[in-house]
């Protein structure tokens, strides 16, 4: 059906010029250039919205591909001409994503779009009214079926990024309104459906007042889908050959897992499924599924169950005869050692690194999926760190990469659209073009994010850079790069191309009164990290009255790291900030030795870690700090000294499950401490390393030269990595005997008492002098 055949009341536009006839060549090359805008007349509004969606829906079922419909105008109009193309797509399987949706149809709201990872519908209403959030955006995209129209209800297009959209009130920060948002996403987001050569923009003019009142939406229902047969077992090549892999690993030898990508729509959670229903079909006993969430695991379970009639079927929990799929959470695995045939780990890149690590060493035979481009978490990242975890820890593993769409066709109009607007495709600078990067031969630049909204190569370098280097990126970090009222970018060109680039938040600049709100707890102002865990949890009321820049993300390309380019990076930001009379830089993320190594090469020093490990990080959350300012320098000292002071008594407690590594970092203090010991501790120590007496009577004295010895880097060098472990693990973390062995691979209890008392010997002599 030609666009020219949809009759009375439809006019198109090439970038609001009037459209005429063209031959079909003519057309071809303008709508892949330039894209169209439908325009509907004010007599029969609804009419032309029916007949454009009809045949949208008419074209893309036997193309098995899905399409976007936009409508534009006031709130009231778009919600009755959403109603009236769901009815003429002839299907009632529709999905709103919206607060103001029409009573009777299936709604929630954008913060619970997440919930609906694996699910299928046939089409979603998407209303940018209730609020424009990326993440959903980018969740519900992935959940409609082939011939499915999304439906995006927005403002008219140059309208659009001055809206006063809800969302707003989520990017704002203190002291900013949520009017101060700038429509920069929206600009850039609304220009791309305008451009999008199979994306229908349609817009409403003028209509009459009886369109007040929209009528009500359609009862219709999808036909029951027939359950897969044993000749529909796998729907691509790709998947069999997934299945193939992941049975190999259950049945092959260990310690050789399997890793599988896709982008979402590849049926790479089918796959798993089916592969957990065949082992348990073979005899198989135990198979352990594990995601970011049950809900996350849901799709495995459906396709497992289908393959199965006789099982029964729980949320979570498949059991046929002896054997069962059961779901357990990440940490749990962790922490308990399961009995498992086989370790299932979906979405692999949503679960903290350091999580997925200690799985693969816990379990023998295990096997990863993950999406590469998509809102379950960066897959990118994750494949670039992940793939360097495996090859130390694995004999071997398989990689298989799932490219044939399952739920749709490929070249997917929707699937494109998706992608672009946002940038879930986004791909750092080519390696090649940075192959000579060196920091002399940088540029560092605050960048103007009016331009960079519009410098579509610029925006995807710098965009790609922040999933390749942080894998819990997310498309709603794009929005709050660009429109955050208290953010700057920074960026390092290598000869016009993104190096390294860095976020920045403003924060503090609070007056004394909401300062005491703070430390009070009355208060807890979005968007003001720093000065708010220094005032809560370090109790400096004047924290929030000094102003600050903090390193939300640092990021160097891949191929330029270990080349001092993160370094220079932050030192111009520093000299920056003082240029600019803030009181202190600081950071916080999640610690592990190499970035808390980076951190404090640069001088910014360490004054809090988090006693909870992170959900996305699994790490626990440091903050550093470096002070510029008399007032800054005070601060930071005084937080530092504090953070000295009390970290010892924190991991016999709280901090007890901080890593040995990390721990012995963290130890080391700008001035190191000397022994306070009397002589008759002395003689105790002297006792315990070089004779019989046991460790229980004398672990006063040993906790004391402990502590003093890896108080400084002197202390940390006399002893080898083994012996500082053990009098971390036991000694100042006083873990259990038979939980210290295990750590250090002993073999018990006297085995670790031996590795103590050479460690102290050597501390003895090198402290003890002649003693």
């Amino acid at each position: 059906m030609e666009l020219e055949d949809f009759g009375k009341g439809i006019r198109l536009f090439y970038r609001n010029v009037p459209y005429r006839p063209q031959t079909g060549r003519e057309r071809q090359h303008d709508k892949a250039d330039r894209g169209f805008i439908v325009t509907a007349g004010p007599d029969e509004p609804f009419a032309a919205v029916e007949r454009l969606a009809a045949a949208l829906s008419a074209n893309a079922r036997p193309a098995r591909h899905r399409c976007a419909l936009c409508l534009t105008g006031d709130p009231q109009w778009t919600l009755g001409a959403a109603q009236a193309a769901l009815r003429a797509t002839g299907v009632g399987d529709a999905l709103w994503i919206s607060t103001r949706a029409p009573s009777g149809v299936r709604a929630i709201p954008a913060s619970e779009a997440r919930g609906i990872l694996g699910a299928e519908v046939d089409h979603v209403v998407f209303d940018a009214f209730s609020g424009f959030d990326p993440d959903a955006f980018g969740a519900v995209g992935g959940t409609i079926r082939a011939g499915g129209i999304l439906i995006l209800l927005t403002p008219p297009p140059m309208e659009w990024p001055d809206f006063d959209d809800p969302e707003n009130a989520r990017i704002t920060v203190h002291p900013y309104p949520p009017e101060a948002v700038t429509g920069r996403y929206l600009e850039r987001f609304a220009h791309i459906l305008a451009r999008d050569p199979e994306c229908l923009v349609l817009g409403k003019e003028d209509a009459p007042d009886t369109l007040a009142s929209p009528p009500g939406g359609s009862a219709l229902t999808r036909p029951e889908e027939a359950r897969p047969g044993p000749h529909t077992i796998f729907r691509t090549d790709d998947q069999r050959i997934a299945v193939e892999a992941v049975l190999k690993v259950a049945t092959g030898h260990r310690r050789r897992p399997a890793v599988l990508t896709s982008d979402r729509g590849r049926g790479k959670s089918a796959a798993l499924g089916i592969s957990a229903a065949l082992l348990l079909e073979k005899g198989k006993h135990r198979v352990v599924v594990t995601a970011p969430s049950l809900s996350t695991a849901s799709p495995l379970f459906r396709h497992a169950a289908a393959l199965l009639p006789d099982s029964n079927v729980k949320r979570g929990h498949i059991t046929l005869g002896a054997g069962e799929i059961v779901f357990s959470p990440p940490d749990e695995l962790v922490g308990t050692l399961q009995p498992a045939d086989l370790v299932l780990v979906d979405e692999a890149a949503a679960i903290p690194a350091q999580m997925l690590e200690a799985l693969l060493v816990r379990y023998a035979r295990i096997a990863f999926a993950t999406t590469v481009h998509g809102y379950e978490g960066t897959g990118m990242g994750f494949s670039v760190r992940f793939h360097e975890v495996l090859n130390r820890r694995t004999n071997r593993w398989c990689s298989v990469r799932l490219e044939t769409p399952i739920r749709w066709a490929e070249h997917d109009p929707l699937e494109r659209l998706v992608f672009r607007g946002l940038l879930l495709d986004a791909d750092p600078a080519d390696d090649e073009a940075l192959r000579s990067a060196t920091p002399g031969a940088c540029t560092v630049e605050r960048l103007d994010r009016d331009a960079l909204a519009k410098d579509e190569r610029t925006l995807s370098e710098l965009f790609g850079l922040l999933v390749l280097a942080h894998y819990q990126t997310r498309p709603a970090d794009l929005r709050h790069l660009l429109d955050g009222p208290n953010l700057s970018v920074c960026a390092m060109r290598y000869r016009g191309r993104i190096a390294a680039t860095a976020l920045i938040a403003a924060e503090g600049g609070f007056d004394a009164e909401e300062a005491g709100a703070i430390y009070e707890n009355r208060r807890r102002p979005h968007g003001h990290l720093l000065p708010e865990t220094l005032a809560v949890h370090l109790g400096f009321e004047e924290a929030p009255l000094l102003r600050g820049a903090r390193v939300m993300r640092i990021a160097v390309h891949p191929d330029c790291q270990g080349r001092g380019l993160g370094t220079h990076l932050l030192d111009a930001l520093i000299k920056q900030a003082g240029r600019e009379n803030l009181d202190w830089v600081g950071a916080s993320f999640g610690a592990t030795p190499r970035l808390l190594g980076f951190w404090e090469r640069n001088r910014l020093r360490p004054v809090r870690l988090g006693f909870r490990r992170g959900t996305t990080s699994g790490s626990h959350s440091a903050v550093v700090m470096r002070g510029l300012s008399v007032g800054g320098l005070q601060l930071v000292d005084e937080a530092r000294t504090r953070f000295e002071r009390f970290f010892p008594l924190w991991l016999s407690d709280p901090l007890r499950d901080l890593e040995p590594d990390l721990t012995a970092m963290l130890l080391i203090r700008d001035r190191p401490l000397h022994p306070v010991l009397e002589p008759r501790d002395w003689r105790d120590l002297v006792s315990f390393a070089f004779g019989g007496r046991g460790y229980d009577v004398n672990i006063g004295p040993i906790r004391e030269l402990t502590l003093t010895a890896l108080s400084g880097a002197e202390g940390h060098a006399l002893l080898n990595v083994p012996s500082r472990n053990a009098c971390i693990l036991r000694v100042i973390q006083q873990r259990g005997w038979s939980e210290t062995a295990e750590t250090l691979d002993l073999t018990g209890r006297a085995a670790v008492t031996e590795t103590l008392r050479n460690a102290i010997r050597i501390l003895v002599r090198h402290y003890g002098g002649d003693t």
